[in-house]
Protein backbone atom coordinates (compact mmCIF):
# COMPACT_ATOMS: atom_id res chain seq x y z
CA UNK A 1 0.00 0.00 0.00
CA UNK A 2 2.88 2.34 0.75
CA UNK A 3 4.29 1.58 -2.67
CA UNK A 4 0.99 2.49 -4.30
CA UNK A 5 0.91 5.78 -2.40
CA UNK A 6 4.46 6.62 -3.40
CA UNK A 7 3.69 5.78 -7.02
CA UNK A 8 0.67 8.08 -6.95
CA UNK A 9 2.77 10.94 -5.58
CA UNK A 10 5.54 10.30 -8.06
CA UNK A 11 3.00 10.80 -10.82
CA UNK A 12 2.78 14.44 -9.74
CA UNK A 13 6.32 15.07 -11.03
CA UNK A 14 7.91 14.68 -14.46
CA UNK A 15 11.47 13.34 -14.85
CA UNK A 16 14.09 16.11 -14.89
CA UNK A 17 15.05 15.28 -18.45
CA UNK A 18 11.47 15.71 -19.59
CA UNK A 19 11.12 19.05 -17.81
CA UNK A 20 14.23 20.36 -19.55
CA UNK A 21 12.68 19.67 -22.95
CA UNK A 22 9.15 20.94 -22.38
CA UNK A 23 8.36 24.69 -22.18
CA UNK A 24 6.64 25.67 -18.95
CA UNK A 25 3.67 27.13 -20.84
CA UNK A 26 0.97 25.86 -23.19
CA UNK A 27 2.06 25.93 -26.81
CA UNK A 28 -0.14 28.06 -29.05
CA UNK A 29 -2.12 29.64 -26.19
CA UNK A 30 -2.20 33.00 -24.44
CA UNK A 31 -4.45 34.40 -21.72
CA UNK A 32 -5.74 37.96 -21.90
CA UNK A 33 -8.38 40.26 -20.49
CA UNK A 34 -9.86 43.17 -22.47
CA UNK A 35 -10.92 46.34 -20.71
CA UNK A 36 -14.54 46.23 -19.55
CA UNK A 37 -16.89 47.47 -22.25
CA UNK A 38 -14.62 46.66 -25.19
CA UNK A 39 -16.88 45.23 -27.87
CA UNK A 40 -16.31 41.83 -29.44
CA UNK A 41 -15.69 43.60 -32.74
CA UNK A 42 -13.00 45.87 -31.27
CA UNK A 43 -11.39 42.94 -29.47
CA UNK A 44 -11.37 41.12 -32.78
CA UNK A 45 -9.63 44.09 -34.41
CA UNK A 46 -6.97 44.09 -31.69
CA UNK A 47 -6.27 40.39 -32.15
CA UNK A 48 -6.75 40.10 -35.93
CA UNK A 49 -3.07 40.77 -36.80
CA UNK A 50 -2.10 37.70 -34.78
CA UNK A 51 -4.65 35.31 -36.28
CA UNK A 52 -6.17 32.45 -34.31
CA UNK A 53 -9.39 32.44 -32.32
CA UNK A 54 -10.55 33.42 -28.85
CA UNK A 55 -13.02 32.05 -26.34
CA UNK A 56 -14.19 33.34 -23.01
CA UNK A 57 -13.34 31.37 -19.87
CA UNK A 58 -16.38 31.25 -17.59
CA UNK A 59 -18.43 34.29 -16.58
CA UNK A 60 -15.41 36.47 -15.94
CA UNK A 61 -14.00 38.60 -18.78
CA UNK A 62 -10.94 36.37 -19.16
CA UNK A 63 -10.22 35.11 -22.69
CA UNK A 64 -8.02 32.36 -24.09
CA UNK A 65 -6.36 33.13 -27.44
CA UNK A 66 -5.57 30.07 -29.56
CA UNK A 67 -2.77 31.08 -31.93
CA UNK A 68 -2.24 29.74 -35.46
CA UNK A 69 0.12 26.79 -35.86
CA UNK A 70 3.72 27.94 -35.80
CA UNK A 71 3.05 31.30 -34.14
CA UNK A 72 5.43 32.36 -31.38
CA UNK A 73 3.66 32.76 -28.05
CA UNK A 74 6.38 35.05 -26.69
CA UNK A 75 6.46 37.27 -29.79
CA UNK A 76 2.69 37.75 -29.85
CA UNK A 77 2.68 38.31 -26.08
CA UNK A 78 5.25 41.09 -26.38
CA UNK A 79 2.93 42.94 -28.77
CA UNK A 80 -0.31 42.34 -26.85
CA UNK A 81 1.21 43.60 -23.60
CA UNK A 82 1.49 47.01 -25.24
CA UNK A 83 -2.09 47.14 -26.51
CA UNK A 84 -4.01 49.93 -24.72
CA UNK A 85 -7.35 48.08 -24.86
CA UNK A 86 -6.13 45.02 -22.91
CA UNK A 87 -5.85 44.91 -19.13
CA UNK A 88 -3.22 42.19 -19.38
CA UNK A 89 -1.89 39.34 -21.49
CA UNK A 90 0.28 36.44 -20.32
CA UNK A 91 1.53 32.97 -21.19
CA UNK A 92 -0.70 30.10 -20.14
CA UNK A 93 1.94 28.73 -17.81
CA UNK A 94 2.18 25.16 -16.59
CA UNK A 95 2.46 24.83 -12.79
CA UNK A 96 3.36 21.84 -10.58
CA UNK A 97 1.71 20.78 -7.36
CA UNK A 98 3.37 22.08 -4.19
CA UNK A 99 4.07 18.61 -2.77
CA UNK A 100 7.44 17.92 -1.14
CA UNK A 101 7.48 14.51 0.45
CA UNK A 102 5.51 11.51 1.70
CA UNK A 103 6.14 10.58 5.32
CA UNK A 104 4.17 7.48 6.43
CA UNK A 105 5.91 7.36 9.82
CA UNK A 106 4.47 10.44 11.50
CA UNK A 107 1.68 9.04 13.60
CA UNK A 108 -0.44 11.93 14.80
CA UNK A 109 -2.25 14.99 13.54
CA UNK A 110 0.00 17.33 15.49
CA UNK A 111 -1.02 20.29 13.36
CA UNK A 112 -4.60 20.37 14.66
CA UNK A 113 -3.44 21.03 18.19
CA UNK A 114 -0.86 23.54 17.07
CA UNK A 115 -3.49 25.75 15.39
CA UNK A 116 -5.99 25.08 18.25
CA UNK A 117 -8.52 23.49 15.94
CA UNK A 118 -10.19 21.39 18.71
CA UNK A 119 -10.99 24.57 20.63
CA UNK A 120 -12.39 26.16 17.48
CA UNK A 121 -14.61 23.11 16.91
CA UNK A 122 -16.58 23.95 20.07
CA UNK A 123 -17.97 26.86 18.05
CA UNK A 124 -17.68 25.87 14.40
CA UNK A 125 -16.82 22.83 12.32
CA UNK A 126 -17.44 24.45 8.95
CA UNK A 127 -20.99 23.21 8.38
CA UNK A 128 -22.77 24.80 5.45
CA UNK A 129 -19.56 25.95 3.75
CA UNK A 130 -18.31 24.43 0.49
CA UNK A 131 -14.56 24.34 -0.18
CA UNK A 132 -13.59 24.02 -3.84
CA UNK A 133 -10.47 21.87 -4.23
CA UNK A 134 -8.79 22.83 -7.52
CA UNK A 135 -6.39 19.96 -8.02
CA UNK A 136 -5.93 16.56 -9.65
CA UNK A 137 -9.46 15.50 -8.71
CA UNK A 138 -10.73 13.76 -5.59
CA UNK A 139 -11.45 10.07 -4.99
CA UNK A 140 -15.27 10.07 -5.25
CA UNK A 141 -15.72 7.08 -2.93
CA UNK A 142 -13.45 8.07 -0.06
CA UNK A 143 -15.52 7.46 3.10
CA UNK A 144 -13.97 10.40 4.96
CA UNK A 145 -14.86 13.14 2.46
CA UNK A 146 -18.25 14.82 2.09
CA UNK A 147 -18.47 15.87 -1.58
CA UNK A 148 -20.76 17.94 -3.80
CA UNK A 149 -20.79 17.99 -7.60
CA UNK A 150 -17.69 19.42 -9.25
CA UNK A 151 -16.24 19.68 -12.75
CA UNK A 152 -13.29 18.47 -14.81
CA UNK A 153 -11.70 21.52 -16.46
CA UNK A 154 -9.16 19.40 -18.33
CA UNK A 155 -11.61 17.16 -20.20
CA UNK A 156 -14.66 19.42 -19.81
CA UNK A 157 -16.86 16.79 -18.20
CA UNK A 158 -18.17 15.80 -14.77
CA UNK A 159 -15.55 13.10 -14.10
CA UNK A 160 -13.58 14.51 -11.16
CA UNK A 161 -11.84 11.27 -10.14
CA UNK A 162 -8.30 11.79 -8.87
CA UNK A 163 -5.63 11.10 -11.52
CA UNK A 164 -2.53 11.46 -9.28
CA UNK A 165 -3.64 11.23 -5.65
CA UNK A 166 -2.63 14.76 -4.77
CA UNK A 167 -6.13 16.25 -4.78
CA UNK A 168 -7.60 13.66 -2.43
CA UNK A 169 -4.89 14.39 0.13
CA UNK A 170 -5.33 18.14 -0.18
CA UNK A 171 -9.10 17.75 0.29
CA UNK A 172 -8.64 15.72 3.46
CA UNK A 173 -6.32 18.30 5.03
CA UNK A 174 -9.05 20.89 4.60
CA UNK A 175 -12.23 18.94 5.28
CA UNK A 176 -11.90 15.23 6.15
CA UNK A 177 -15.03 14.37 8.14
CA UNK A 178 -14.47 14.89 11.85
CA UNK A 179 -15.94 13.04 14.83
CA UNK A 180 -16.89 9.93 12.83
CA UNK A 181 -14.58 7.46 14.63
CA UNK A 182 -12.76 6.86 11.36
CA UNK A 183 -9.53 7.93 9.71
CA UNK A 184 -8.44 11.54 10.18
CA UNK A 185 -10.10 14.89 10.82
CA UNK A 186 -9.76 17.86 8.52
CA UNK A 187 -9.65 21.37 9.93
CA UNK A 188 -13.25 22.00 8.76
CA UNK A 189 -14.67 18.52 9.23
CA UNK A 190 -18.30 19.50 8.60
CA UNK A 191 -17.61 21.41 5.38
CA UNK A 192 -18.28 19.98 1.93
CA UNK A 193 -15.67 19.45 -0.77
CA UNK A 194 -16.29 20.55 -4.37
CA UNK A 195 -13.75 18.69 -6.54
CA UNK A 196 -12.51 20.76 -9.51
CA UNK A 197 -10.00 18.87 -11.60
CA UNK A 198 -7.49 21.32 -13.12
CA UNK A 199 -4.42 19.04 -13.46
CA UNK A 200 -3.55 16.54 -16.17
CA UNK A 201 -2.32 13.00 -15.50
CA UNK A 202 1.24 14.27 -14.91
CA UNK A 203 0.05 16.41 -12.01
CA UNK A 204 0.55 19.73 -13.79
CA UNK A 205 -2.13 22.39 -14.20
CA UNK A 206 -2.27 25.50 -16.38
CA UNK A 207 -3.21 29.04 -15.49
CA UNK A 208 -6.20 28.66 -17.82
CA UNK A 209 -7.65 25.57 -16.12
CA UNK A 210 -7.16 27.11 -12.68
CA UNK A 211 -8.74 30.44 -13.66
CA UNK A 212 -11.73 28.79 -15.33
CA UNK A 213 -12.09 26.44 -12.33
CA UNK A 214 -12.29 29.38 -9.93
CA UNK A 215 -14.95 31.04 -12.04
CA UNK A 216 -16.95 27.79 -12.24
CA UNK A 217 -16.80 27.23 -8.49
CA UNK A 218 -17.68 30.85 -7.67
CA UNK A 219 -20.79 30.66 -9.81
CA UNK A 220 -21.92 27.51 -7.98
CA UNK A 221 -21.71 28.69 -4.41
CA UNK A 222 -18.25 27.71 -3.16
CA UNK A 223 -17.15 30.09 -0.38
CA UNK A 224 -13.53 28.92 -0.16
CA UNK A 225 -11.20 27.70 -2.90
CA UNK A 226 -7.87 25.95 -2.42
CA UNK A 227 -5.19 25.92 -5.12
CA UNK A 228 -2.15 23.86 -4.10
CA UNK A 229 0.03 24.62 -7.12
CA UNK A 230 3.30 26.53 -7.07
CA UNK A 231 3.53 30.06 -8.44
CA UNK A 232 -0.13 30.71 -9.22
CA UNK A 233 -0.05 33.91 -7.14
CA UNK A 234 2.09 35.46 -9.90
CA UNK A 235 -0.50 34.94 -12.66
CA UNK A 236 -2.61 37.92 -13.72
CA UNK A 237 -5.26 35.51 -15.03
CA UNK A 238 -5.50 33.60 -11.74
CA UNK A 239 -5.46 36.86 -9.77
CA UNK A 240 -8.35 38.08 -11.89
CA UNK A 241 -10.30 34.85 -11.38
CA UNK A 242 -9.58 35.00 -7.64
CA UNK A 243 -10.93 38.55 -7.56
CA UNK A 244 -14.05 37.31 -9.35
CA UNK A 245 -14.36 34.54 -6.74
CA UNK A 246 -14.01 37.22 -4.06
CA UNK A 247 -16.72 39.35 -5.69
CA UNK A 248 -19.05 36.38 -5.19
CA UNK A 249 -18.33 36.37 -1.44
CA UNK A 250 -15.47 33.87 -1.31
CA UNK A 251 -11.73 33.64 -0.60
CA UNK A 252 -9.00 31.81 -2.51
CA UNK A 253 -6.10 30.17 -0.65
CA UNK A 254 -2.94 29.14 -2.53
CA UNK A 255 0.41 27.51 -1.84
CA UNK A 256 3.51 29.65 -1.48
CA UNK A 257 5.61 27.00 -3.23
CA UNK A 258 8.44 24.67 -2.29
CA UNK A 259 11.60 26.17 -3.77
CA UNK A 260 12.98 27.29 -0.41
CA UNK A 261 13.68 30.68 -1.99
CA UNK A 262 12.21 34.12 -2.66
CA UNK A 263 11.10 34.67 -6.26
CA UNK A 264 10.59 38.39 -5.68
CA UNK A 265 6.83 38.40 -6.29
CA UNK A 266 4.98 41.34 -4.72
CA UNK A 267 2.13 41.05 -2.26
CA UNK A 268 -1.26 40.15 -3.77
CA UNK A 269 -4.69 41.20 -2.57
CA UNK A 270 -6.94 38.77 -4.41
CA UNK A 271 -5.75 35.54 -2.74
CA UNK A 272 -4.05 34.19 0.39
CA UNK A 273 -0.61 32.60 -0.28
CA UNK A 274 0.53 30.29 2.55
CA UNK A 275 4.02 29.19 3.60
CA UNK A 276 4.64 25.98 5.60
CA UNK A 277 5.77 25.49 9.20
CA UNK A 278 6.89 22.41 11.12
CA UNK A 279 5.96 21.10 14.57
CA UNK A 280 8.38 23.58 16.19
CA UNK A 281 6.59 26.54 14.54
CA UNK A 282 9.54 27.14 12.25
CA UNK A 283 9.34 27.64 8.49
CA UNK A 284 10.14 24.42 6.65
CA UNK A 285 13.46 24.72 4.83
CA UNK A 286 11.85 23.98 1.48
CA UNK A 287 8.96 26.46 1.91
CA UNK A 288 9.12 29.42 -0.47
CA UNK A 289 8.94 32.90 1.01
CA UNK A 290 8.61 36.53 -0.02
CA UNK A 291 6.47 39.64 0.24
CA UNK A 292 3.54 37.74 -1.26
CA UNK A 293 3.23 35.33 1.71
CA UNK A 294 0.12 36.28 3.69
CA UNK A 295 0.14 33.66 6.47
CA UNK A 296 1.87 30.45 7.47
CA UNK A 297 0.33 27.10 8.46
CA UNK A 298 1.52 23.59 9.37
CA UNK A 299 2.75 21.75 6.28
CA UNK A 300 5.08 19.00 7.51
CA UNK A 301 3.82 15.47 8.12
CA UNK A 302 0.12 16.29 7.70
CA UNK A 303 -1.99 13.16 8.13
CA UNK A 304 -4.79 13.17 5.60
CA UNK A 305 -6.87 11.11 3.17
CA UNK A 306 -5.24 9.07 0.38
CA UNK A 307 -6.39 8.21 -3.13
CA UNK A 308 -6.60 4.47 -2.37
CA UNK A 309 -9.23 5.15 0.31
CA UNK A 310 -6.76 4.98 3.21
CA UNK A 311 -4.74 7.60 5.10
CA UNK A 312 -1.17 8.84 4.89
CA UNK A 313 1.00 11.76 5.95
CA UNK A 314 2.54 14.17 3.47
CA UNK A 315 4.40 17.47 3.43
CA UNK A 316 4.49 20.63 1.38
CA UNK A 317 2.84 24.00 1.09
CA UNK A 318 0.26 21.88 -0.78
CA UNK A 319 -1.00 21.00 2.71
CA UNK A 320 -0.35 24.27 4.52
CA UNK A 321 -2.81 25.91 2.10
CA UNK A 322 -5.79 23.59 2.77
CA UNK A 323 -5.15 23.78 6.52
CA UNK A 324 -5.63 27.54 6.12
CA UNK A 325 -8.63 27.05 3.81
CA UNK A 326 -10.19 24.95 6.57
CA UNK A 327 -9.70 27.77 9.10
CA UNK A 328 -11.37 30.19 6.68
CA UNK A 329 -14.31 27.80 6.36
CA UNK A 330 -14.66 27.63 10.17
CA UNK A 331 -14.80 31.44 10.30
CA UNK A 332 -17.38 31.71 7.53
CA UNK A 333 -19.55 29.05 9.11
CA UNK A 334 -19.56 30.73 12.51
CA UNK A 335 -20.61 34.10 11.03
CA UNK A 336 -21.98 33.71 7.48
CA UNK A 337 -22.76 37.42 7.24
CA UNK A 338 -19.09 38.40 7.17
CA UNK A 339 -17.73 39.52 3.83
CA UNK A 340 -14.52 38.04 2.42
CA UNK A 341 -12.40 41.07 3.30
CA UNK A 342 -13.58 40.94 6.91
CA UNK A 343 -12.80 37.24 7.18
CA UNK A 344 -9.37 37.81 5.66
CA UNK A 345 -8.61 40.71 8.01
CA UNK A 346 -9.63 38.69 11.07
CA UNK A 347 -7.56 35.71 9.89
CA UNK A 348 -4.49 37.92 9.65
CA UNK A 349 -5.18 39.79 12.87
CA UNK A 350 -5.49 36.62 14.98
CA UNK A 351 -2.49 34.76 13.51
CA UNK A 352 0.36 33.91 15.90
CA UNK A 353 3.24 36.25 15.11
CA UNK A 354 6.41 34.34 14.25
CA UNK A 355 9.79 35.55 13.04
CA UNK A 356 10.24 39.31 13.03
CA UNK A 357 7.63 41.49 14.69
CA UNK A 358 4.69 42.13 12.43
CA UNK A 359 4.34 40.90 8.87
CA UNK A 360 7.50 39.38 7.39
CA UNK A 361 8.54 37.52 4.26
CA UNK A 362 8.68 34.09 5.93
CA UNK A 363 5.43 33.84 7.89
CA UNK A 364 3.38 36.73 6.54
CA UNK A 365 1.06 37.92 9.29
CA UNK A 366 1.86 34.78 11.28
CA UNK A 367 0.85 31.14 11.69
CA UNK A 368 -2.92 30.67 11.57
CA UNK A 369 -4.77 30.18 14.86
CA UNK A 370 -8.15 28.54 14.29
CA UNK A 371 -9.51 29.14 17.80
CA UNK A 372 -8.63 32.83 17.89
CA UNK A 373 -9.90 33.33 14.34
CA UNK A 374 -13.27 31.72 15.09
CA UNK A 375 -13.71 33.74 18.30
CA UNK A 376 -12.97 36.93 16.38
CA UNK A 377 -15.34 35.99 13.57
CA UNK A 378 -18.15 35.10 16.00
CA UNK A 379 -18.01 38.50 17.71
CA UNK A 380 -17.43 40.57 14.58
CA UNK A 381 -20.17 42.91 13.48
CA UNK A 382 -20.98 42.27 9.87
CA UNK A 383 -22.94 45.47 9.29
CA UNK A 384 -21.09 47.80 6.95
CA UNK A 385 -22.47 51.26 6.33
CA UNK A 386 -19.37 52.83 4.86
CA UNK A 387 -19.61 53.49 1.15
CA UNK A 388 -16.62 53.04 -1.17
CA UNK A 389 -14.59 55.91 -2.53
CA UNK A 390 -14.38 56.20 -6.30
CA UNK A 391 -12.91 58.56 -8.87
CA UNK A 392 -12.25 58.58 -12.62
CA UNK A 393 -8.50 59.04 -13.09
CA UNK A 394 -8.35 58.89 -16.91
CA UNK A 395 -9.28 60.83 -19.00
CA UNK A 396 -9.04 64.24 -17.41
CA UNK A 397 -12.07 66.48 -17.23
CA UNK A 398 -12.44 68.68 -20.29
CA UNK A 399 -10.50 66.26 -22.50
CA UNK A 400 -11.33 65.68 -26.14
CA UNK A 401 -11.75 61.99 -26.96
CA UNK A 402 -12.25 59.96 -30.10
CA UNK A 403 -12.38 56.36 -31.23
CA UNK A 404 -12.12 53.66 -28.56
CA UNK A 405 -11.33 55.64 -25.42
CA UNK A 406 -9.65 54.11 -22.36
CA UNK A 407 -11.14 55.02 -18.99
CA UNK A 408 -9.45 54.21 -15.65
CA UNK A 409 -11.23 54.29 -12.29
CA UNK A 410 -9.73 54.22 -8.79
CA UNK A 411 -12.04 52.59 -6.19
CA UNK A 412 -11.47 51.40 -2.62
CA UNK A 413 -13.52 50.38 0.40
CA UNK A 414 -13.04 49.52 4.07
CA UNK A 415 -14.32 45.99 3.37
CA UNK A 416 -13.83 45.60 -0.35
CA UNK A 417 -15.14 46.80 -3.71
CA UNK A 418 -17.19 44.18 -5.55
CA UNK A 419 -18.12 46.09 -8.73
CA UNK A 420 -17.59 49.34 -10.55
CA UNK A 421 -20.10 50.57 -13.16
CA UNK A 422 -19.31 53.09 -15.88
CA UNK A 423 -22.17 55.46 -16.63
CA UNK A 424 -22.14 57.62 -19.77
CA UNK A 425 -24.77 60.31 -20.11
CA UNK A 426 -26.69 58.62 -17.31
CA UNK A 427 -26.72 55.16 -18.91
CA UNK A 428 -24.80 52.04 -17.82
CA UNK A 429 -22.34 51.02 -20.55
CA UNK A 430 -20.06 48.50 -18.76
CA UNK A 431 -19.20 46.91 -15.39
CA UNK A 432 -15.85 45.69 -14.05
CA UNK A 433 -15.47 43.35 -11.06
CA UNK A 434 -11.70 43.01 -11.14
CA UNK A 435 -9.19 45.62 -9.97
CA UNK A 436 -7.68 47.63 -11.55
CA UNK A 437 -10.99 48.94 -12.85
CA UNK A 438 -10.47 49.72 -16.53
CA UNK A 439 -12.91 50.37 -19.35
CA UNK A 440 -12.91 50.81 -23.12
CA UNK A 441 -15.61 53.10 -24.55
CA UNK A 442 -16.38 53.38 -28.26
CA UNK A 443 -16.97 57.12 -28.36
CA UNK A 444 -18.34 56.93 -31.90
CA UNK A 445 -21.54 55.48 -30.46
CA UNK A 446 -22.18 58.72 -28.56
CA UNK A 447 -22.15 61.21 -31.42
CA UNK A 448 -19.99 64.31 -31.38
CA UNK A 449 -20.37 66.87 -28.64
CA UNK A 450 -20.27 66.85 -24.86
CA UNK A 451 -20.53 63.60 -22.89
CA UNK A 452 -20.74 63.03 -19.14
CA UNK A 453 -18.79 60.16 -17.51
CA UNK A 454 -19.46 58.84 -14.03
CA UNK A 455 -18.27 55.75 -12.12
CA UNK A 456 -20.32 54.01 -9.43
CA UNK A 457 -18.61 51.64 -6.96
CA UNK A 458 -20.36 48.99 -4.84
CA UNK A 459 -19.20 46.96 -1.83
CA UNK A 460 -20.36 43.54 -0.61
CA UNK A 461 -22.87 45.12 1.78
CA UNK A 462 -24.60 46.93 -1.05
CA UNK A 463 -23.23 50.37 -0.20
CA UNK A 464 -22.47 52.47 -3.25
CA UNK A 465 -20.88 55.76 -4.13
CA UNK A 466 -20.59 57.79 -7.32
CA UNK A 467 -17.62 59.67 -8.63
CA UNK A 468 -17.82 63.32 -9.58
CA UNK A 469 -19.27 63.61 -13.08
CA UNK A 470 -16.58 64.25 -15.64
CA UNK A 471 -17.30 66.09 -18.89
CA UNK A 472 -15.43 65.27 -22.09
CA UNK A 473 -15.84 66.37 -25.68
CA UNK A 474 -16.35 63.67 -28.29
CA UNK A 475 -14.82 64.58 -31.64
CA UNK A 476 -14.66 61.80 -34.20
CA UNK A 477 -13.59 62.89 -37.66
CA UNK A 478 -15.90 60.37 -39.32
CA UNK A 479 -18.83 62.07 -37.63
CA UNK A 480 -17.61 65.66 -38.04
CA UNK A 481 -17.74 65.61 -41.86
CA UNK A 482 -21.26 65.16 -43.25
CA UNK A 483 -21.65 62.72 -46.13
CA UNK A 484 -22.43 64.82 -49.20
CA UNK A 485 -21.45 62.28 -51.84
CA UNK A 486 -24.51 60.92 -53.67
CA UNK A 487 -24.71 57.23 -54.57
CA UNK A 488 -24.34 55.82 -58.07
CA UNK A 489 -27.19 53.89 -59.66
CA UNK A 490 -27.70 52.25 -63.07
CA UNK A 491 -30.40 50.20 -64.81
CA UNK A 492 -28.33 47.39 -66.31
CA UNK A 493 -31.28 45.63 -67.95
CA UNK A 494 -33.23 46.34 -70.20
CA UNK A 495 -31.16 48.69 -72.35
CA UNK A 496 -32.21 52.21 -73.32
CA UNK A 497 -34.54 52.18 -76.36
CA UNK A 498 -34.95 48.40 -76.42
CA UNK A 499 -38.19 46.60 -77.28
CA UNK A 500 -39.52 44.29 -74.56
CA UNK A 501 -42.12 41.56 -74.48
CA UNK A 502 -43.50 38.89 -72.19
CA UNK A 503 -41.96 38.82 -68.69
CA UNK A 504 -38.90 41.06 -68.78
CA UNK A 505 -36.19 41.06 -66.08
CA UNK A 506 -35.29 44.53 -64.81
CA UNK A 507 -31.95 44.79 -62.96
CA UNK A 508 -30.57 47.72 -60.98
CA UNK A 509 -27.03 48.13 -59.63
CA UNK A 510 -26.02 50.73 -57.02
CA UNK A 511 -22.92 51.80 -55.07
CA UNK A 512 -22.00 54.42 -52.47
CA UNK A 513 -18.84 55.91 -50.97
CA UNK A 514 -19.81 54.53 -47.52
CA UNK A 515 -20.82 51.08 -48.77
CA UNK A 516 -24.12 49.58 -49.84
CA UNK A 517 -25.35 48.10 -46.54
CA UNK A 518 -27.62 51.10 -45.88
CA UNK A 519 -28.29 51.95 -49.52
CA UNK A 520 -32.00 51.95 -50.39
CA UNK A 521 -33.03 51.41 -54.04
CA UNK A 522 -36.45 51.81 -55.63
CA UNK A 523 -37.88 51.09 -59.10
CA UNK A 524 -40.69 53.12 -60.67
CA UNK A 525 -42.64 52.13 -63.82
CA UNK A 526 -44.17 55.18 -65.46
CA UNK A 527 -43.92 57.02 -62.15
CA UNK A 528 -45.49 54.23 -60.03
CA UNK A 529 -43.36 52.43 -57.41
CA UNK A 530 -43.22 48.73 -58.23
CA UNK A 531 -40.45 47.44 -55.91
CA UNK A 532 -37.74 48.57 -53.45
CA UNK A 533 -34.99 47.09 -51.29
CA UNK A 534 -31.63 47.72 -49.61
CA UNK A 535 -28.14 46.82 -50.75
CA UNK A 536 -26.20 47.08 -53.97
CA UNK A 537 -28.66 45.39 -56.33
CA UNK A 538 -32.37 45.24 -57.05
CA UNK A 539 -34.33 43.11 -59.52
CA UNK A 540 -37.93 43.01 -60.78
CA UNK A 541 -39.83 40.76 -63.19
CA UNK A 542 -42.07 43.02 -65.33
CA UNK A 543 -45.03 41.35 -67.01
CA UNK A 544 -45.23 43.60 -70.06
CA UNK A 545 -48.51 41.97 -71.21
CA UNK A 546 -50.27 43.86 -68.40
CA UNK A 547 -48.97 47.22 -69.65
CA UNK A 548 -50.58 49.09 -72.52
CA UNK A 549 -48.66 48.94 -75.78
CA UNK A 550 -46.36 51.84 -76.40
CA UNK A 551 -43.48 53.65 -74.73
CA UNK A 552 -42.71 53.19 -71.01
CA UNK A 553 -40.23 54.80 -68.60
CA UNK A 554 -38.31 52.79 -65.94
CA UNK A 555 -36.77 54.97 -63.21
CA UNK A 556 -34.29 53.75 -60.58
CA UNK A 557 -33.73 55.79 -57.42
CA UNK A 558 -30.87 55.19 -54.93
CA UNK A 559 -30.73 56.96 -51.53
CA UNK A 560 -27.93 56.66 -48.96
CA UNK A 561 -28.12 56.93 -45.15
CA UNK A 562 -27.33 60.67 -45.26
CA UNK A 563 -30.28 61.29 -47.59
CA UNK A 564 -28.25 61.85 -50.75
CA UNK A 565 -30.27 60.67 -53.77
CA UNK A 566 -29.56 59.73 -57.39
CA UNK A 567 -32.06 58.91 -60.18
CA UNK A 568 -31.64 57.36 -63.58
CA UNK A 569 -34.18 56.31 -66.26
CA UNK A 570 -34.44 54.28 -69.44
CA UNK A 571 -37.22 54.35 -72.05
CA UNK A 572 -38.40 51.12 -73.66
CA UNK A 573 -41.37 50.00 -75.74
CA UNK A 574 -43.54 46.90 -75.89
Amino acid sequence: MLAAWAAGLAACTLPLGTLAQVPDWALGRLLLMPRAGLSSADLGKALKPHGGSTRKLGQDNLHLLQLPVGASETAVLAQLKKHPHLKFAELDRRVPTALVANDPYIGSQWHLGRIQAPSAWDTSQGGGVTIAILDSGVLPTHPDLRQVAGWNMVDNNSNTADVTGHGTSVAGAAAAIANNASGVAGVAGAASVMPIRVADSTGYAYYSTIASGLSWAADRGARVANVSFAGVYASAAVQSAAQYFRSKGGLVVVSAGNTGSNDGSPAVTSMIPVSATDSADVRASWSSYGNYVAVAAPGVGIWTTAADGSYRAASGTSFAAPVTAGVVALMMATNPALGPSQVESLLYGTATDLGGAGRDIYYGHGRVDAAAAVVAARSAVAADTQAPSVAITTPAGGSTVSGVTTIDVAASDNIGVTRVDLMVNGKLVASDTVAPYQFALDSATLGNGSASLKAVAYDSAGNSASSTSLAVTVANASLLVADSTPPVVAITQPAQGSKVSGTTAVSISGSDNLGTAALKQSLYLDGVLVTSGTGGSLSYNWNTRKSVRGTHTLTAVARDAAGNETRTSVTVSN
